[in-house]
């Protein structure tokens, strides 16, 4: 039987979440990470991924700005690296520098890949909607790769930015 509960004690029984890291080019050049809860496959064929980031985020005006961006699935290994990329500000700080964190060029889109990274999609920017205090980006995967020793997947697990790895499908 279900209870009636306040919203945040209700939302809080979503954990363990996926996270993903979205990365766009800025228009300065620099390729800006940045950690997200919300993501979904939106289509199987054409195949396409979402992410959807807040409107008073820096990244939200990088993808605005863009018509193309990278989503990878971080691994076990990527701690660190995500938890910068979802506590640190692009406006402020090059993340991928002072994260240290291995990339590798995208072959189909103006980006680079977290080489350590569960998987990795370029995407194509087919959509953008604005839903309350977010945008939700659409993008058309256009190219994927996936890491060849198939490490844990991080997932978040509440409670602000805990991290857990939980293992690999």
């Amino acid at each position: 039987m279900q209870t009636q509960a306040p919203l945040i004690d209700a939302m809080a029984m979503k954990y363990p979440e996926q996270i993903v890291i979205g990365i766009a080019r800025a228009a300065h050049g620099v390729c800006n990470p940045i950690t997200l809860g919300w993501t979904m496959i939106t289509s199987g064929h054409p195949a396409m991924m979402a992410v959807s980031i807040g409107l008073t985020r820096y990244s939200r005006g990088v993808f605005a700005s863009v018509d193309e961006f990278v989503i990878a699935m971080p691994s076990e290994h990527q701690r660190d690296e995500t938890m910068l990329f979802g506590t640190r500000s692009g406006r402020d700080v090059d993340k991928l520098a002072e994260s240290g964190a291995a990339v590798q060029p995208a072959v189909e889109v103006d980006g680079v890949l977290l080489a350590d990274a569960v998987a990795n999609f370029e995407c194509r920017k087919v959509a953008e909607l604005t839903t309350g205090d977010h945008v939700i980006f659409v993008g058309q995967i256009v190219c994927s790769h996936r890491h060849p020793d198939r490490p844990n997947r991080l997932y978040t697990v509440g409670n602000g930015y805990q991290m857990a790895g939980l293992g690999r499908a």
